[in-house]
């Protein structure tokens, strides 16, 4: 690692090209170094003596979120991304266990943080669209370029970004000036990123994937950023042509989303040229490109760094790619280590051995994982015998391409984030009609998992959707992606013969048990808004995206 992100904050000084668009507002690059830099100082004037420089940012997609992602770099200090969507106790948590010493938000946030035990003095929660907000920054707004500190190394934290885990709380991932500098160059370069390019970030940069797949190559290629404060699939386009966006990011479901809005005539007229990102599925990436003219390049990453997989020319439907270069991959027993065999697929892409050829993604050779900030323990399962253990489930074909098999472990990846059912089996253990609850993930029919719930009513009781609905929507501490697709509901809860839940076999099972389910329809609505029984025509008609979609094998594994 030879750069930092502090002098690529600090390289935009002088230059007059776009450099941030949100809106109508227009910041040239030289505008954002210097918006940057007042930050900077401002924050080493905030910062208590002894603390942790770490800063914690609640905010939208929103012009201060880069902006305050530049002071850090440039003041030696670290951004917290803190999801919006945490609630109570679990949102707490994740500020003072990152020892934020600053908190940057909004007025449209304040409700979330009232109340809660964070530490903080007043003067220490900036609130970006306070009125007393610019009054502020004006001491501290500078004709000169970015002031760097001298303690700053590319090995300088830069980003706390979470990651969940399959039970508790989510970690802390450390990313150091020096990484996410080499992921924005090496990106920039793979992708043929540069000046002339206008990065168009959608998803949230509280995600790995906004700031290290969208934000540091636009700042390693010289491109501009142009920002949507949340996701739309309706004003995608729009903000597409009016920024005159040529490249974006996606995660999960959202190319799904894109797909799922009325054809246009102009739907190509744009100057959009390519998009990177993760779990679209190959079906809808071809759609994708067929309709808008975009080709995306999927790719297998995560904000830890420790594995990576590119796709190229070549890779055959359904697979995720090969190896990224100095890695080391294999697909392994996770209990000896041993490599799996490789798959054999029959003539349509089924996968016939799927009980030996399916194992976890390792990396044998140099990993850039950086640690999880204050957790020794998931730092050295994520380690042990010195290869990186990805906790994901994978395949490798005969000609060596790697495909994902799905998520280790208890943990759900929902439209490109990961859940832990534990803690959402916690919010749905409080349902009064419910005797016992169960959280477990089904495969996505696209990419990815759905939130699948098994429920035992109270005794004599039984299961109200309506009622059911209502609980969740009065949940503070549901996240937003934490409803259940499905809602199983059993006379009683299967169990060992040590009261553990059965959860592979309700894994297995899936929607297509004995026992009535319920589900939340996309069609309905947003998921967990209402539920209708799950009938046999409902059953047909999904198994046959799931065929289409080439994963109906996951629902067996």
């Amino acid at each position: 690692m030879g750069r930092t992100i502090a002098e690529l904050v600090e390289g935009q000084w002088g230059d007059r090209r776009p450099g941030l668009l949100y809106g109508e507002r227009r910041l040239s690059r030289h505008d954002v170094a210097a918006a940057s830099a007042a930050r900077a100082a401002l924050l080493t004037d905030l910062l208590p003596r002894g603390a942790e420089p770490h800063v914690g940012v609640l905010l939208g997609n929103v012009p201060e979120f880069p902006l305050w992602l530049g002071a850090a770099a440039c003041a030696g200090a670290a951004v917290v991304g803190v999801n919006p969507t945490r609630r109570g106790a679990e949102l707490a948590r994740d500020i003072t266990h990152t020892e934020c010493a600053l908190l940057v938000t909004e007025r449209a946030h304040l409700p979330s943080l009232d109340g809660l035990p964070l530490g903080l003095p007043r003067k220490r929660i900036l609130v970006v669209d306070d009125p007393a907000y610019p009054a502020l920054l004006r001491p501290y707004e500078c004709s000169g370029p970015p002031a760097r500190s001298g303690r700053i190394r590319p090995e300088s934290r830069l980003l706390l970004y979470f990651t969940s885990g399959s039970t508790g709380a989510p970690k802390a991932v450390i990313v150091s000036q020096g990484r996410l500098a080499d992921a924005g160059a090496s990106l920039s370069g793979f992708l043929g990123l540069g000046p002339e390019d206008v990065h168009y970030l959608c998803m949230p940069l509280f995600h790995g994937n906004a700031v290290i797949a969208g934000w540091a190559p636009a700042l390693a290629g010289g491109g501009a950023v142009a920002l949507r404060r949340t996701f739309s699939a309706s004003r995608f386009l729009p903000d597409v042509r009016s920024y005159g966006a040529t490249y974006f990011t996606y995660v999960g479901r959202a190319v799904q989303y894109l797909l799922a809005t009325p054809e246009r005539p102009d739907d190509r007229d744009h100057r959009l040229r390519r998009g990177f990102g993760t779990e679209a599925g190959a079906v809808d990436a071809a759609r994708f490109a067929e309709r808008f003219g975009v080709p995306l390049t999927e790719g297998y990453g995560s904000s830890e760094g420790g594995a990576a997989i590119q796709r190229s020319p070549g890779t055959p439907p359904g697979a995720v790619g090969r190896a990224a270069p100095g890695a080391d991959l294999a697909v392994v027993d996770p209990r000896t280590g041993a490599e799996r065999p490789r798959a054999v697929l029959d003539t349509a892409g089924r996968l016939l051995n799927g009980d030996e050829a399916i194992g976890e993604l390792v990396n044998r050779g140099r990993s850039r994982f950086e640690g999880y900030w204050r957790n020794p323990e998931a730092v050295a399962a994520r380690t042990r015998d010195g290869w990186y253990w990805t906790g994901d489930l994978f395949f490798r074909d005969t000609e060596g391409w790697f495909h994902f098999a799905g998520r280790a472990d208890d943990r759900l990846r929902v439209d490109g984030e990961n859940l832990a059912a534990a803690v959402i089996e916690n919010v749905l253990a409080r349902f009064p009609a419910a005797a016992a609850v169960a959280v477990y993930a089904v495969p996505d029919p696209v990419s990815g998992d759905q939130v699948m719930a098994a429920l035992a009513p109270r005794e004599g009781g039984r299961f109200d959707p309506a009622a059911f609905a209502a609980f969740l929507a009065a949940q503070p501490d549901l996240g937003t992606k934490s409803a259940p697709r499905f809602v199983r509901v059993v006379p009683r809860m299967p169990v060992t013969a040590t009261n553990k839940v059965r959860r592979a076999a309700l894994r297995r099972e899936g929607f297509r048990c004995p026992d009535p389910v319920w589900w939340s329809a996309p069609d309905d609505g947003p998921c967990g808004t209402a539920y209708r029984r799950f009938t046999a025509a409902d059953r047909t008609a999904l198994l046959d995206r799931y065929r289409a979609q080439g994963r109906a094998a996951l629902l067996d594994r």
